[in-house]
């Protein structure tokens, strides 16, 4: 979990750099790639604490994406606060609580 998330703060705060289009590339590609990637660190901080209350995971975690948003912004390099890529990073979160707990009842409970 702790290299997952330093890897997506290194991800999402490095230097913009100008993208190449590829044959599978279609419009707003990067808010599936923001929402799949919440989508992991949401599920992964599930299994690490299994126990936290669906407020404290919305709090702590949209914190996180809201702060590396506006970080964006502030370091200026190549990227900026986009509000749909919160919407997105939300999404991704919002997702994997409710797929953890699907998990979880197929599993047996915790």
């Amino acid at each position: 979990m702790p290299i997952y998330w330093a890897f997506l703060t290194y991800m999402l705060l490095r230097p913009g750099i100008e993208n190449k289009e590829y044959f599978f590339m279609f419009p707003h590609l990067d808010k599936l790639i923001h929402c799949s990637i919440f989508f992991l660190l949401g599920f992964f901080f599930r299994l690490r604490f299994p126990k936290t209350h669906f407020i404290y995971f919305f709090l702590i975690l949209v914190s996180y994406a809201l702060l590396t948003e506006i970080l964006q912004d502030i370091m200026q390099l190549g990227r900026s606060l986009e509000l749909l890529d919160a919407v997105a990073d939300t999404a991704g979160l919002t997702l994997s609580y409710y797929v953890y707990n699907i998990y979880i009842k197929r599993q047996g409970g915790i």
